[in-house]
């Protein structure tokens, strides 16, 4: 991660405005600031949580005949692990965090399913053991006037989608990925 914001700051993309504040230039890579925003996440974690083994860690389908051919490899971003709960987050950076259809906002539903299948897959994994596994979309905030931060209860586990708000000072991030903690290991 300290690798990332060096290779950030080098190459110059920081951009000083005439009031002294900082911004990224629009032409940064968004894939770029996707693994940055992602590893940031886990290693916040990592650092400050270390009771709530952070990991980026594959998770096996669970097939009924063992026939994997041609499946993708189901990565995690973050998974923390804390006694018998686990929270699979999936960090998602865009310009969107919702998708606009007749005037609705709806999330996108490629994000909504990938957790799904995260979470039923662990679930389906750890069935011999006394578990609770959990699903959270964490996108980086926007401008936008909708954010999403809704709680989802779906074939028995829950899943939640939140935006993690980056512009700011460093103790409002820390207080909002503390809230996450908070509320799924310490309730």
């Amino acid at each position: 991660m300290l690798l990332s914001i060096c290779n950030l700051v080098i190459k110059g993309l920081l951009q000083t405005q005439k009031d002294g504040t900082s911004k990224l230039m629009s032409f940064v890579d968004e894939q770029k600031m996707y693994r940055l925003y992602e590893r940031f996440i886990l290693e916040y974690y990592r650092k400050h949580y270390p009771s709530a083994s952070a990991n980026a860690e594959q998770i096996p389908w669970q097939l009924d005949d063992g026939m994997n051919d041609l499946l993708p490899v189901m990565q995690s971003d973050i998974t923390l692990r804390k006694g018998n709960r686990v929270l699979i987050i999936d960090a998602k950076y865009y310009a969107h965090t919702t998708r606009t259809q007749y005037n609705t906002h709806k999330l996108f539903s490629a994000d909504l399913y990938q957790i799904f299948t995260y979470v039923k897959n662990k679930e389906c994994e750890l069935k011999h053991q006394e578990h609770t596994v959990s699903g959270l979309l964490l996108y980086a905030r926007t401008d936008e006037q909708i954010q999403p931060n809704n709680t989802y209860f779906m074939s028995g586990n829950r899943i939640d989608v939140r935006t993690l708000d980056l512009n700011g000072d460093f103790r409002i991030v820390k207080e909002q990925l503390d809230c996450i903690v908070e509320d799924f290991f310490d309730r």
